[in-house]
């Protein structure tokens, strides 16, 4: 008590006034038990270092029988901190903030069109993966067997990356590393001493050398927006035809010619959509990228150009952002081009293509005025945020199903249990003998089978992370987007004046109590203070 020591040995344990004033008591209960073993275990430790030994009457407590002491301990309090229901409070409709944002201080709101303010139902990634396979086999002359494999309704997920040269689809870290087991040739996984050496003995990938900063290649190709999902699934069935049948291919000439397949699907007739298009609104300034004639009528009505001051088609994102070579021109009642120098941009007219360092001499929108949503990281929000310094967000349409996971018991008790081993795992690796060792072997293997992957996507999991480390596309997420939720509809939560504040998490260096993030908050893991001799 008032930091005096409690220990016989003369080891602080730790003053009852550090304690949280909201700490738990089942905690407590255990903590005030556990001083008399570390302080017991730390005498010894010390009699031992200075040579001596003693005799004791007392029944010795071996190692292993001590770890799984802990280690049952542990999972009953886990237990008990979780009750039924607890943790379904999150919110799908929730806008997250990775940077703080003033609605108060913007002027102009801009918005994507297709998964932005138009969102699909899954036939549509059907209808593309089947084109695409069409067109796969009658223009290029694909095996017809191709023809075979129907469309696999989440197989893969946003953010995966292709190793063009392998045939490899697989998920990455924000370090550059893959997740073993997530490694797909064709429709199998891959092995993991197998990727190991396809990769030098490493399962790190230098993307810097690999992949450029849209992720585009040259060998390795990020696939960052909803409509990719049926690319994916399409490489995946061709080259699992091809290794089924044991036919030679090259690995490259399938990556583009899949692409160019999907590509044909949105350049061609196949989705009906009339032109892209740059919009302005009057009222409260806002703008948005390629959308489709059809679908504004259908959600907006015929008049929906009512709306707007600008109208701008064939914008040819994302090189409207960073080519300064495409002037503005403008359309006729028919569609024809017209041959005049734009020197303003007109409510009622229609232009087509231009660039953005005009359109900014043109509007005079600039800076953190000016805040931009879509759905793609890349194409959508990196320049904008990077070069032109506009505030930018990211439409997330998976967040409304990884919510609704992440609020079932059996993810917080999952994930919480995967979060107290780790602490078990760290904190008691210092028994060193043989029977110890095989305990935290045992540990370190149910922490890697006690991953929630499978409550997500069986193949890939989360899109936001990998077993203990964030995804690499929850990286770029956190770079590219000031704020980001599961759809636009999002914001009719919030008035225009309000202010997004992100939550502030502690760096490593800035935590000095275990946190076990919580639905219901944080709360200080057991055991603590055996690591407080760590220096």
């Amino acid at each position: 008590m008032n930091g005096q020591n409690c220990c016989k040995d003369k080891h602080n344990c730790g003053p009852t006034k550090n304690l949280p004033v909201n700490h738990n008591p089942v905690a407590a209960a255990v903590t005030s038990h556990r001083h008399q073993i570390v302080g017991k275990n730390r005498g010894e430790e010390s009699l031992a270092k200075s040579g001596r030994a003693f005799s004791s009457t007392a029944p010795q407590i071996n190692n292993k029988t001590y770890l799984w002491a802990r280690y049952n301990e542990m999972k009953r309090l886990v237990h008990d901190l979780i009750p039924p229901g607890v943790c379904n409070l999150l919110n799908p409709s929730t806008i997250y903030a990775n940077n703080e944002v003033n609605l108060e201080e913007v002027d102009i709101y801009g918005f994507d069109y297709d998964y932005t303010l138009a969102l699909y139902s899954s036939a549509l990634d059907e209808m593309i993966y089947n084109k695409a396979r069409e067109f796969l086999v009658q223009h290029y002359k694909y095996p017809e067997g191709i023809g075979k494999y129907d469309y696999i309704p989440n197989f893969a997920t946003r953010g995966l990356h292709y190793d063009i040269q392998k045939g490899l689809l697989m998920k990455i870290d924000a370090f550059h590393y893959i997740q073993l087991g997530t490694v797909y040739r064709g429709l199998k996984p891959v092995p993991d001493d197998e990727v190991m050496k396809l990769y030098g003995g490493s399962n790190h990938v230098p993307l810097h050398q690999v992949s450029g900063f849209y992720g585009k290649g040259p060998k390795m190709k990020q696939f960052m927006d909803v409509f990719s999902i049926p690319e994916m699934t399409l490489l995946a069935a061709a080259n699992d035809y091809f290794i089924s049948n044991d036919i030679e291919y090259d690995p490259v000439h399938l990556y583009k010619d899949v692409s160019v397949s999907v590509k044909s699907i949105y350049c061609g007739n196949s989705l009906q959509t009339c032109f892209f298009a740059l919009l302005l609104l009057s009222n409260c300034g806002v703008f948005l990228y390629f959308f489709s004639d059809k679908g504004m009528k259908y959600m907006v009505g015929k008049e929906w150009r009512d709306f707007f001051d600008v109208v701008i088609v064939q914008a040819d994102k994302p090189h409207f952002f960073n080519d300064c070579v495409k002037p503005f021109r403008r359309l006729d009642s028919n569609g024809d081009l017209q041959w005049d120098r734009i020197k303003s941009l007109n409510k009622g007219q229609i232009y087509k293509q231009g660039n953005l360092v005009d359109f900014l001499k043109l509007t005079g929108w600039r800076g953190s005025k000016v805040f931009y949503f879509g759905d793609h990281l890349y194409s959508d929000l990196a320049d904008l945020m990077l070069r032109h310094g506009w505030r930018t967000g990211a439409i997330v349409p998976e967040l409304e199903v990884e919510t609704k996971v992440v609020n079932t018991d059996q993810y917080a008790q999952s994930l919480t249990w995967l979060q107290a081993l780790t602490g078990l795992l760290e904190r008691m690796q210092m028994h060193r003998d043989p029977e110890s060792k095989k305990v935290l072997q045992e540990w370190l293997k149910e922490r890697e089978e006690a991953v929630t992957k499978n409550l997500f996507n069986p193949h890939f999991g989360s899109i936001f992370r990998t077993c203990h480390n964030p995804t690499y596309f929850s990286r770029r997420l956190c770079r590219f987007s000031d704020l980001y939720m599961a759809s636009i509809s999002c914001l009719l939560n919030y008035d225009l004046s309000y202010t997004f504040y992100p939550r502030r998490t502690p760096l490593q260096h800035e935590a000095p109590l275990w946190m076990d993030q919580l639905c219901t908050g944080c709360m200080k893991t057991p055991f603590l203070e055996e690591m407080a001799h760590i220096r």
